[in-house]
């Protein structure tokens, strides 16, 4: 039997929230399962309600969408998360992205465009506006390779995972190895990459495509 892509939506404009949710419930394709004004509960909802797709807003009341990307990425990793947003500057763009988000989407552009990168998504896509794609290939201009850093196999595949919006815990469990060893090889990535934090680390492996 088939089964329409489960959705929630985490926007704070009520007026477009609700065009959206009666939009994408107008066919068979999609079901949208919630819909709520603030990602303050965000993890909880998506943990009880196991939605395959998340559009999310960025500016909102109490909590960052950014913010709510990274909880429930780390509450269920499985569950795509499409940013869908005003905001085309960097920082949101990237910071967006090294959250675990899996899309980036501009209001401005067509509803049309939103059922596109839905369905992207879903696919292992990773779907952004044209001009947000753009930001993103301008950003890889600088080249480096992994080995001018002289990063191990190993710690290539724990970049990867935090990239993807892995936890320790979580990269840990995912490459079953101790805590404390994917602690201490964090520690020695980002000696090596010359940065003092995940995010700095991450946002160095986009900028200069290290890996």
């Amino acid at each position: 039997m088939y089964m329409p892509v489960s959705i929630i939506i985490f926007e704070d404009n009520d007026q477009l929230r609700n065009s959206l949710a009666v939009l994408l419930n107008s066919g068979d394709e999609y079901k949208v399962i919630g819909d709520y004004s603030n990602v303050l509960n965000a993890v909880s909802i998506v943990r009880r309600d196991e939605p395959d797709v998340v559009i999310m807003d960025i500016d909102m009341p109490g909590k960052s969408g950014i913010d709510g990307v990274a909880e429930i990425k780390e509450a269920r990793p499985q569950t795509a998360i499409i940013m869908y947003t005003m905001f085309e500057d960097d920082e949101k763009l990237f910071n967006s992205l090294c959250a675990g988000a899996n899309g980036y989407i501009l209001k401005k552009t067509s509803p049309h465009k939103l059922f596109e990168a839905i369905r992207e998504v879903t696919e292992g896509g990773a779907p952004m506006s044209p001009t947000i794609a753009k930001r993103v290939l301008q950003s890889f201009e600088i080249k480096s390779t992994a080995r001018e850093y002289n990063l191990t196999s190993r710690e290539k595949e724990i970049l990867q995972l935090l990239i993807k919006g892995y936890s320790v815990k979580l990269i840990a469990a995912g490459l079953n190895m101790a805590f404390d060893t994917a602690r201490t090889h964090l520690r020695n990535i980002y000696r090596k990459l010359h940065v003092n934090c995940g995010k700095e680390a991450i946002a160095k492996v986009l900028k200069e495509k290290i890996i």
